[in-house]
């Protein structure tokens, strides 16, 4: 076997399918059934909402063209996507320069709201829904997929209308000098996997290795500066690609809902996260401590989120886990709402909120709409605690159907890298992943 087909074969596309049985399937499909009864979660579309899915994609390109005359062109800047391997739609592309005096960085997201609307069906299911829900092997969509993956997903070479927040950065520490928020048309240039955005970065003479270069240089310092600013980092071992677009969608973020706070001044979709107590850090602090092999520096004491960071950094592998799990314990549940007040105590922002993801969060859809007509829904409130208990009721139904997979044999990560194919009894396939 050469290098190549042995490092391919280490791969999820590589190893293929999950193989399951026909009666496993069944009782996957059972199981599901009964969560999404249990979670309210809805998996048909109504037909009123299907239908005007397929008519809002209908003479699409001639509808771009006309609304190109609009918006601000920048079909001719260079923007790719980056996301996973089997990623059904693109709804966030990056451009990034290097100036003399500053950097600017483009997110490009997907304008959903100019294809729905409060007025319309799909609107009324996406509040019902609340998310997108991920199930291993199995997604149940907050918006049609014949919408999300059609004039929604930002695909290369074809023209897309976008909302794009365009930040420039002060060199020294990054900060935003100014914020633009606004209507655009582009053209992403290609559509990378985060495999292959880690080989541009390494490669030459390939094709955007200076623009992937450029973004991870950017990326890994708006990382490491948030970090000293004291944002709590539970996963501090996350590859190149994935650190790009993490640091450039925090910082569209944090972007629009200064702007809206500061700027406008009007309520929107804030994400809150209140901090534990000071006896339920010092517990979670304590149990870490006590981790074998682990130890929390001294001077990070005063500061549990640069104490977790600091830990993470120097524990041995085998304890990330236990140590990522002794802070999840004490934290509270993030949640939506109008006012901002408490800020996002695991990020250590003042303020923030969703927006780079409005194919499958409520909250960046919504936060959308109040950006292009700076105007709030009259039911803001009533939608933050919708958004909310939908993504909690999202997260125990994933929890429990991953509990139900590992008890009929099957590794949940297995499945959703790799997906499943259903197989003839005779083969005896049941539960096997290897």
């Amino acid at each position: 076997m050469t290098s190549d087909a042995q490092a391919e074969a280490g791969t999820a596309e590589g190893q293929g399918p999950v193989e399951i049985s026909e009666d496993l399937a069944e009782r996957l499909d059972s199981k599901r059934e009964k969560l999404f009864e249990k979670f309210e979660i809805r998996d048909e579309f109504p037909q009123a909402v299907m239908t005007e899915a397929e008519k809002r994609t209908e003479n699409i390109q001639q509808e771009i063209q006309d609304e190109a005359e609009e918006r601000t062109d920048l079909r001719d800047m260079t923007t790719w996507t980056t996301d996973p391997i089997d990623a059904q739609d693109f709804d966030d592309a990056i451009s990034v320069e290097e100036r003399e005096d500053e950097y600017v960085l483009w997110v490009h997201i997907a304008d959903v709201t100019h294809y729905v609307h409060p007025e319309s069906n799909m609107w009324e299911e996406a509040v019902k829904r609340g998310n997108t829900v991920y199930l291993p092997g199995y997604t149940i969509h907050m918006l049609p997929p014949m919408l999300a993956e059609t004039v929604c997903s930002l695909v290369p070479n074809e023209d897309r209308l976008a909302h794009t927040v365009e930040m420039h950065l002060e060199k020294e520490n990054l900060s935003y000098e100014t914020i633009d928020i606004y209507k655009s048309v582009i053209r992403s240039d290609e559509r990378l996997t985060y495999s292959q955005a880690e080989e541009r970065i390494d490669d030459e003479d390939a094709p955007l290795h200076e623009e992937c270069k450029l973004s991870f240089e950017l990326a890994d310092r708006m990382h490491e500066q948030r970090k000293e600013d004291g944002s709590l980092v539970l996963n501090p071992r996350r590859d190149r690609a994935h650190t790009i677009i993490e640091e450039s969608m925090l910082k569209a973020n944090k972007a629009v809902t200064h702007e809206l706070m500061w700027g406008r001044g009007v309520e929107a979709m804030y994400r809150v996260h209140p901090q534990p107590t000071p006896d339920e850090w010092g517990k979670a602090l304590q149990e870490i401590q006590d981790l074998n092999g682990v130890s929390i520096p001294g001077s990070t004491w005063d500061d549990p989120r640069k104490a977790v960071n600091a830990t993470l950094e120097d524990a041995p592998g085998r304890q990330l886990d236990k140590i990522q799990w002794a802070v999840m314990k004490v934290m509270p549940r993030a949640r939506y709402m109008s006012d901002p007040f408490g800020g996002h105590h695991a990020l250590n922002f003042e303020i923030y909120g969703h927006f780079t993801s409005p194919i499958r969060r409520l909250s960046d859809l919504i936060n959308h709409w109040i950006v292009y007509t700076n105007d709030v829904p009259e039911d803001l409130v009533a939608l933050c605690d919708r958004a909310s208990d939908k993504q909690a009721d999202a997260e125990a139904c994933e929890r429990e159907y991953k509990q139900f997979l590992e008890e009929v044999g099957l590794d949940p990560n297995a499945v959703n890298n790799r997906g499943i194919e259903i197989v003839e009894e005779d083969e005896d396939t049941d539960g096997d992943e290897d």
